[in-house]
C-alpha cells in the first residue's frame, strides 16, 4: 500500500469512528461481584479494592474490604477475593480474613514485598492496625494465606490509607501509611499524626522486624500516596490532611529523606469549598510536561490542580464540575470515550441512613455516578446514576469484557443490603433516554439528579 492510500485510509478510519461517537451514546450496565447474596450476609460498608493477577492464571483477580460500618465502631469487618476467570460475568469468590483481625478494614494494596515472584496483599484497619498477608505461590483459593499484624502498628491508632512502594530504589519494597490517630476524631481536637515509611524484615511475615520512620505529621490524615509527581525517577508521596483542610507533597530526596512542600493555590477555592486530598489522581492535562493533580473537593467538586514549574510557586487551579447536593468522594482518569483525552469518573457518598431508604428529604446528599467529558475547552457532566443510598468509593478502569472500551470496576457502601462490588460495562447505544441499566430489580429507590 502507497503512502497516499495509508493517508487516505487513515482519514477515512478516523471520520467514521467521529461518526460513531456521535451518532451513538456511551450507557452502563451494571453487574454484581460481589454482595450479601453472593457472600456473607453481614457484608457492608465496601470501601477500598485493588486489582491483579494473584495467581497468574491470566486473569485479573479483585481484592476488596469492607468496613461492616451500618454502625460507626465495629470491631469487625471482611477482606474478600474475587478470582477472575475468562468470562468477566464468572467469579469464585472466597474471604481472606474477616472479623476481629481486619477491623474496619478500609484500604489495600498489593505488590511482591518479599521479592519472591508472588503478589502479597497489604490492608490498612481504620479500626486498629496494618495486617500483611503472603501470597502461597499454590493453592491460593483454598489455602490459608499466611499473615502478620506488624507489631509496631498494633493498637497505635487508625490506618486509612496503605501502600507498597520502594522510596530508596534498592529493589525492595517500603509501605507508606496514613494513620489518623482515631476512627472519628473531633476535628478541632484532633491531635497529629504521622504520615510512616514502614521498612520491611526480609520476611514481611516476621512481624517484630517492621520498622517505622515518621515522615510528617498532619491532623487528621487522610491519604499518603506515591507517585513520582516531579518525574524525577523516584517516588514522591502526596498527603492530604482532612483537619487541616489542605494536601502537601514530599519530594523523594533519595536515602529516605523528603522535603515538604506545601500545595498552595494560586486563587481561592470556590466558596463553601475545601480540599482534603481524600482521592487523587494524577495527569499532564495541559501537555506542559508536568504532572497534574485531579482531586475531589468537598462537598461536590472536582478540580484539577496544575502543577508550577517551581514547587515554591501556587498552584493554578480549575473546576472541572460538581455534582451538588451530593458528596462527592472519588476521581479516576481514563480516555472513556476513546478520543484520546483523559475524562474524569466520579462517585458520591450519601447521608442519612445506611440499611434503609429515607423517607423524608431532609437528606438532599445521594449515592450518584457520573463521568466529566474531556472537550479540550471545557468539561461536560454525564449523569450515569443517582439512588438514594450508595457510597461510591473508589474506581478502577479496565477494559474488563476485553471489547476495546474502558469498563470499571468499583465498591459501593452506604447501602446495606446491597454494598458489595460491582462493574459498570460500557456500551453504545442509539437510544438517547436511557444511560444505565441496573443489576437488579429491586434496589435503593432512583431519583432524578438536580440537572
Amino acid at each position: 500500500m502507497g503512502i497516499h492510500s495509508i493517508i487516505i485510509s487513515i482519514i477515512i478510519t478516523t471520520l467514521f469512528v467521529g461518526y460513531l461517537n456521535a451518532q451513538t451514546n456511551i450507557v452502563w450496565k451494571e453487574h454484581i461481584i460481589d454482595d450479601p447474596l453472593l457472600g456473607p450476609s453481614d457484608l457492608s460498608g465496601s470501601d477500598g479494592l485493588e486489582v491483579a493477577d494473584l495467581d497468574k492464571d491470566g486473569y485479573l483477580d479483585i481484592v476488596s474490604v469492607h468496613e461492616l460500618d451500618t454502625e460507626y465502631g465495629v470491631p469487625k469487618g471482611y477482606v474478600r477475593i474475587a478470582w477472575g476467570s475468562e468470562d468477566p460475568l464468572n467469579w469464585e469468590l472466597t474471604t481472606l480474613a474477616s472479623g476481629s483481625e481486619v477491623p474496619s478494614a478500609e484500604d489495600v494494596d498489593i505488590a511482591d514485598a518479599d521479592g519472591d515472584g508472588w503478589l502479597d496483599i497489604i490492608v490498612a484497619c481504620e479500626l486498629a492496625h496494618l495486617i500483611y498477608f503472603k501470597n502461597p505461590s499454590s493453592e491460593h483459593r483454598s489455602v490459608y494465606w499466611k499473615r502478620t499484624i506488624p507489631k509496631i502498628s498494633l493498637n497505635r491508632g487508625s490506618f486509612i490509607r496503605v501502600f507498597f512502594s520502594d522510596f530508596n530504589q534498592d529493589g525492595k519494597l517500603e509501605v507508606v501509611a496514613a494513620n489518623k490517630g482515631g476512627e472519628n476524631p473531633d476535628v478541632e481536637d484532633a491531635p497529629l499524626n504521622n504520615i510512616s515509611i514502614y521498612q520491611l524484615p526480609d520476611d514481611p511475615l516476621d512481624g517484630d522486624g517492621w520498622e517505622e520512620l515518621v515522615l510528617t505529621q498532619v491532623r487528621i490524615p487522610i491519604n499518603s500516596e506515591p507517585i513520582d509527581l516531579d518525574l524525577d525517577g523516584d517516588m514522591d508521596i502526596i498527603v492530604g490532611s482532612r483537619g487541616e483542610q489542605r494536601i502537601l507533597w514530599l519530594e523523594n530526596n533519595g536515602d529516605f529523606e523528603f522535603i515538604e512542600h506545601e500545595i498552595n493555590f494560586s486563587k481561592p477555592l470556590e466558596k463553601g469549598s475545601w480540599i482534603t486530598g481524600f482521592n487523587m489522581d494524577y495527569a499532564d492535562i495541559n501537555d506542559d510536561g508536568r504532572l497534574d493533580i485531579v482531586s475531589s473537593v468537598w462537598p461536590s467538586s472536582v478540580y484539577i490542580l496544575y502543577q508550577p514549574s517551581d514547587p515554591n510557586e501556587n498552584w493554578d487551579i480549575e473546576k472541572v464540575g460538581s455534582i451538588e447536593p451530593d458528596m462527592l468522594v472519588s476521581v479516576a482518569l481514563a480516555d472513556i470515550n476513546g478520543d484520546g483525552y483523559q475524562d474524569i469518573f466520579s462517585g458520591s457518598y450519601s447521608l442519612g441512613s445506611r440499611d434503609k431508604d429515607d423517607t423524608n428529604d431532609a437528606n438532599r446528599s445521594y449515592g450518584s455516578v457520573v463521568w466529566f467529558e474531556n472537550t479540550i475547552d471545557s468539561w461536560k457532566k454525564n449523569n450515569i446514576l443517582r439512588r438514594k443510598r450508595g457510597m461510591y468509593d473508589k474506581w478502577i478502569p479496565v477494559d474488563l469484557d476485553d471489547d476495546n472500551d474502558i469498563d470499571f470496576i468499583g465498591t459501593r457502601g452506604n447501602s446495606e443490603p446491597y454494598d458489595g462490588v460491582l462493574w459498570l460495562e460500557q456500551l453504545r447505544s442509539d437510544n438517547s433516554e436511557t444511560v444505565f441499566f441496573p443489576a437488579r430489580l429491586i434496589d435503593s429507590e432512583s431519583v432524578p439528579f438536580d440537572d
